[in-house]
C-alpha cells in the first residue's frame, strides 16, 4: 500500500498541468500513488496526463464527462489506498520536498490530522508575486476559520485519510468553500497544522476557482461558519467577518490587482515584469491613466535597485 495517495481534479489547465504533474513525480518522497481524474477538459489536458500516465506506473488516469472538482475529488477519496492524502491542483507546482517534510510532521504529531505550508504566489507565467506564510497552531487556524476566514491553502495540505473518511469526504453543497467546511470540522476532531516553510507554488490566474466563484465563496463560507457554530454550540459567540476580496472579482478590481502587481514587480527592479503589467493593465483599461503611468515608467525610469 502507497504511503500516500494525491489526488488532483483536472479541467482544461492544459497550460499548467505539465508543471504541476512533474512537480509530484520529482517529490523527493517517492512511495506515493498519482490519482488524476480528467474532469471533461475540452483542452489538450488529457493528452497530456496520458502521455506522463504511460511513463510512470505511480499516475492512475481516468477520465469522464464533467461533474466539477469536488464531486471529482470525492470520487479519488473512494479510490485512494495511502496512509496519507496529499491535495494537489493541476495549476500549481509542488516543491520537491513538500511530501518529505509533511509526512514527518505527521508521522511526529498524531495528534494532527492535517498539515499544510506556506505558499510563494506566483501568476500565470510563473512569475513571484509574494510570499504567503499561513497561522501554524491549531488554535490560530480554528480561530480564523470559525470567522469566514480559510486558514490553509487546500491544495498545499497532506490529511489523514481515515479522518477526511471519517467525516464524510468533502460536502459538494458547500462548494466552492468546501475547504473551509474541511478545517472546521477536522478541527472537532483533531489538531490541524500549517509548516512554517514553502510547500508550493500557488498560481494566481484569471480562470481559476477562486477567481471566478469569489463571490460565492464568500456566501458558502459564511454558511459553514454558521453550520460550525451549531455543531460546537457556540452560536452568538463569533461573528462572520467578510474580508476584502483577494482575487479580483470584476474589470476594475482585476485592473487595480494588475496595477499593484505591476508596481511591485518595478520596485523589485524586474523590468520585464513590470512592463508586462504595463501592457496588461492598458489591455484592461486602456484609458486609465494608472495603465499609462505604469507602462511608462516600466519603459523609461529608472528602477530603485538600479545604482
Amino acid at each position: 500500500m502507497p504511503t500516500i495517495s494525491v489526488l488532483m481534479p483536472v479541467y482544461n489547465a492544459q497550460p499548467y498541468v505539465a508543471q504541476a504533474v512533474t512537480s509530484i513525480l520529482q517529490q523527493t518522497f517517492r512511495d506515493f500513488e498519482f490519482l488524476i481524474i480528467d474532469d471533461g477538459s475540452t483542452d489538450r489536458s488529457l493528452k497530456i496526463l496520458r502521455a506522463y500516465a504511460a511513463q510512470d506506473l505511480r499516475i492512475s488516469l481516468v477520465s469522464r464527462p464533467n461533474t466539477g472538482y469536488v464531486r471529482a475529488l470525492n470520487e479519488l477519496l473512494a479510490r485512494a489506498r495511502g496512509e496519507f492524502i496529499a491535495r494537489m491542483d493541476a495549476d500549481d507546482i509542488a516543491l520537491p520536498d513538500r511530501f518529505a517534510r509533511q509526512v514527518e510532521f505527521l508521522r511526529h504529531h498524531p495528534q494532527v490530522l492535517c498539515v499544510g505550508g506556506a505558499q510563494d504566489w506566483i501568476d500565470g507565467a510563473g512569475r513571484f508575486l509574494l510570499h504567503h506564510p499561513e497561522a501554524e497552531t491549531h488554535a490560530e487556524i480554528q480561530a480564523l476559520a470559525l470567522v469566514g476566514h480559510t486558514p490553509m491553502n487546500h491544495p498545499s495540505v497532506m490529511l489523514r485519510r481515515q479522518a477526511l473518511l471519517d467525516i464524510g469526504g468533502y460536502d459538494e453543497d458547500l462548494c466552492p468553500s468546501e475547504d473551509l467546511d474541511i478545517w472546521l470540522k477536522l478541527g472537532e476532531r483533531g489538531q490541524l497544522a500549517n509548516l512554517p516553510d514553502t510547500v508550493l507554488q500557488y498560481r494566481q490566474h484569471d480562470q481559476s476557482v477562486s477567481e471566478i466563484y469569489q463571490v460565492q465563496q464568500t456566501a458558502k463560507r459564511r454558511e459553514c461558519c454558521e453550520r460550525a457554530w451549531q455543531r460546537r454550540g457556540v452560536v452568538g459567540q463569533y461573528q462572520f467577518k467578510e474580508s476584502e476580496p483577494w482575487r479580483p472579482v470584476d474589470r476594475r478590481s482585476r485592473h487595480r490587482f494588475i496595477t499593484m502587481y505591476g508596481w511591485w514587480f518595478f520596485n523589485r527592479g524586474d523590468r520585464p515584469g513590470a512592463i508586462a503589467y504595463g501592457l496588461k493593465a492598458l489591455r484592461a483599461v486602456p484609458w486609465s491613466r494608472q495603465s499609462w503611468t505604469l507602462l511608462i515608467c516600466a519603459l523609461v525610469k529608472p528602477l530603485p535597485s538600479a545604482p
